[in-house]
């Protein structure tokens, strides 16, 4: 466990933990994400939270998965993949903040920004230059949250899932050097 501060903690995600994982995704991705699909978002969390899909994301080497827990309960999840590179930017040393849910009663409590800085120290112990993301255009306020906390516009990419509505498709890859 991971005390970032006196209210919220980070619990790395196990190989047992992927119904919790799950059930999560079912109560937190859908009030943000349900109008973004021909489906209400059920592909995505069943294909991209599946058991399968959660182990695989757990056995990669340089990622870590964990539950942002909020006075000891489990309000997110939060995966980083360190010495993932985004196209075209030089720096060597960069990680890409994979991942970030919270659910819908921790919003404006601070949890975000305090999640980032603590990613930001993290990446600089390490020697790490560069923090990336990907943001959901269609997604405006998370668009303002990054940029307000010091991330740059570099490139965008569209995402190819076929229930995905076209118009909400394009994610802009996001960065801050450190």
């Amino acid at each position: 466990m991971i005390e970032v501060t006196k209210n919220i903690q980070l619990k790395e995600v196990s190989n047992t933990d992927t119904k919790v994982l799950f059930q999560l995704m079912q109560e937190i991705y859908p009030p943000a994400y349900s109008h973004f699909w021909k489906d209400d978002g059920s592909w995505y969390v069943n294909s991209q939270y599946s058991k399968e899909n959660t182990l695989k994301e757990l056995s990669q080497a340089n990622a870590d998965f964990y539950f942002i827990l909020f006075k000891s309960e489990i309000v997110g999840n939060f995966r980083i993949v360190w010495d993932e590179k985004l196209p075209n930017l030089l720096e060597e040393k960069q990680v890409k903040l994979h991942r970030v849910y919270l659910h819908p009663k921790t919003q404006g409590k601070g949890l975000g920004k305090t999640l980032l800085s603590w990613l930001e120290e993290e990446a600089q112990q390490k020697g790490y230059k560069i923090i990336w993301l990907d943001a959901m255009d269609a997604q405006p306020q998370a668009f303002q949250f990054y940029k307000k906390a010091g991330y740059t516009y570099h490139s965008h990419t569209f995402l190819p899932f076929e229930l995905m509505h076209d118009k909400v498709r394009k994610m802009s890859q996001v960065y801050k050097i450190l």
